[in-house]
């Protein structure tokens, strides 16, 4: 039988800046909680650093000729993030393809969720898919302008 030494172990209190009568500096502070969007509750961490504690992080993109400097709240999702770069690039959030640590990640992953912090980098690729509809089309464009060209009857008299 294993006899437990105090119950002292196992009290919490909810009650903010109580400290111990017996001195040696113990106070106890009220734990805040946040829920995250997963629907886990888990415990706030304290943030040291004036963006962070405001919720906000820079993210570097990069777009192969250029790095992009983005500020977005830190609960932000990768579709949000890829809003702010079509804004910068004008490139539409249907062509863009953002990669995180070597994986694409999808429109409703969280930032924070995965890992992102203060001065991470995310890489921005074109669509393959997109970018070969747009060249098809322009392909085909290009032709029936040719076409249009060259036949009499588009010729004026």
């Amino acid at each position: 039988m294993v006899k437990l030494r105090s119950r002292k172990l196992f009290k919490t209190s909810s009650k903010a800046g109580i400290c111990g009568g017996e001195g040696g500096g113990k106070c106890r502070r009220e734990i805040e909680w946040e829920l995250r969007p997963g629907g886990m509750l888990v415990q706030k961490r304290e943030t040291i650093g004036t963006d962070e504690s405001k919720g906000m992080i820079n993210v570097r993109v990069s777009t192969g000729l250029r790095w992009l400097h983005i500020s977005i709240s830190a609960t932000a999702t990768f579709g949000e993030l890829k809003v702010m770069v079509a804004m910068e690039t004008g490139l539409e959030p249907r062509e863009q393809r953002l990669l995180f640590k070597g994986k694409e990640k999808e429109d409703g992953d969280h930032l924070h969720m995965v890992g992102v912090k203060e001065g991470d980098k995310v890489l921005l690729l074109e669509d393959p898919a997109i970018k070969e509809r747009k060249l098809r089309s322009i392909g085909i464009a290009m032709k029936a302008m040719e076409i249009k060209g060259s036949c009499p009857a588009a010729i004026p008299a």
